[in-house]
């Protein structure tokens, strides 16, 4: 017998679990029928898109005559061969991808890049957590960041004035919008993923730049899969297709400084932070704790956030979109 036959199979799952990475797991599954078995009871795994799904710059044209010629040449023959050739496989969604693993607990989805398209300098960093919905999201944004230790910060307790608070303020909603909407993008991609994976503990959504994550707790994704049963029951599926879902009214809790000084002797221009909830919320007390957990692991912007949960706070209200 092989010796790593008598390994025991809990013992073998542990180990996989340590890889997480689908495709490398894949992989592993083609190896013999016992890793096929054991690989598919991996609970924490980590999807990375961009991997699996082959995604890739394409890349420039060239624009000389010579090229362009040979270019308008290819086009004109390319159909006489892909009549026999076979047709291009299409994408595979996360759900599809993860279709032969029965026991996820722990996902961890990576996306391959980031969504807002800011001006340059900026940056909007975003963390929402969603049910059926969105319930709650975290969101700090400032316009550059310079490092200059002779800046001086205005005094936390200052008093800040409306036409101060004014000023930006259509920048720092379109940061809020943009943020929102690619939370909601993201959710709705993992849709039929936790809809087949009632299993599922926690769904972590997140892209390579980590400029935003979405997550998904077991209450959560337990209430999604409710709402949709309740949708399907009613026949009203079809209606419901879109490439995002809606996020609902919401009250932002908006705390913003023209320039905030850092004790690292960084100084974030415009710096903004916004807690958003579903209107309705009775309280915004919680306002420092959300905040606080969502870049707790994130020096700079945990450091902002502590000094702009001291400043002036402005409630707006935004209609469902």
């Amino acid at each position: 017998m092989d010796a790593f036959d008598a390994i025991p199979n809990h013992v073998v799952i542990d180990i996989l679990n340590k890889v997480a990475d689908v495709k490398t797991l894949i992989r592993c599954r083609s190896v013999s029928k016992r890793f096929n078995s054991l690989a598919a009871q991996s609970d924490s795994l980590l999807l990375q898109l961009d991997q699996i799904l082959g995604a890739a710059e394409p890349e420039p044209e060239v624009n000389s005559p010579v090229a362009s010629f040979f270019r308008s040449i290819f086009k004109s023959i390319l159909p006489i061969f892909s009549r026999s050739a076979k047709p291009a496989e299409t994408p595979k969604s996360p759900a599809q991808i993860l279709a032969g693993f029965n026991r996820i607990r722990n996902l961890d989805v990576e996306l391959y890049g980031g969504d807002a398209n800011l001006e340059k300098g900026a940056a909007v960093k975003w963390k929402a957590e969603f049910g059926e919905t969105l319930k709650s999201s975290v969101i700090v944004a400032f316009r550059s960041a310079t490092v200059n230790a002779s800046a001086t910060e205005s005094p936390v307790n200052a008093v800040e004035t409306d036409s101060e608070f004014v000023c930006g303020l259509k920048t720092r909603v379109v940061w809020t919008i943009n943020a929102l909407m690619a939370a909601s993008t993201r959710h709705h991609l993992m849709g039929d993923l936790v809809k087949e994976h009632k299993e599922m503990e926690r769904l972590t959504v997140r892209d390579r730049d980590e400029e935003g994550t979405v997550v998904m707790s077991a209450a959560g994704m337990k209430e999604y899969r409710e709402a949709e049963a309740r949708v399907d029951e009613k026949g009203l599926g079809v209606e419901r297709v879109r490439d995002r879902t809606e996020v609902p009214n919401v009250r932002m809790s908006m705390r913003h400084a023209p320039m905030l000084k850092l004790k690292s002797g960084i100084c974030l221009e415009a710096a903004t932070l916004v807690v958003v909830r579903p209107s309705g919320v009775s309280s915004d007390d919680n306002d420092a704790e959300l905040a606080t957990e969502a870049f707790a692991a994130d020096c700079m912007y945990g450091e902002a956030v502590t000094a702009l949960l001291k400043r002036r706070r402005n409630v707006l209200e935004m209609n469902s979109f």
